[in-house]
């Protein structure tokens, strides 16, 4: 019975953390300059922070998965 509680409560506090990512993301839509060594790229900010989300979920993803292999 408590593990099912605390799976609830990490959907739930997921959820919320998602919600939040995509408010703060849909908030800012102004254009920004990324300078990377000799490059540089005009992109939306929205673009530029959802792929830093989707770069920081899969680097979660990778790093629990990696502790629960033997």
């Amino acid at each position: 019975m408590k593990e099912k509680m605390t799976i609830k409560s990490k959907t739930a506090l997921i959820i919320i953390l998602a919600v939040l990512a995509i408010v703060i993301v849909i908030q800012n839509s102004e254009m920004v300059t990324l300078q990377l060594f000799f490059w540089k790229i005009m992109m939306s900010r929205i673009i530029f922070m959802v792929g830093l989300l989707v770069v920081g979920f899969v680097l979660g993803i990778l790093v629990t998965q990696r502790k629960t292999k033997p």
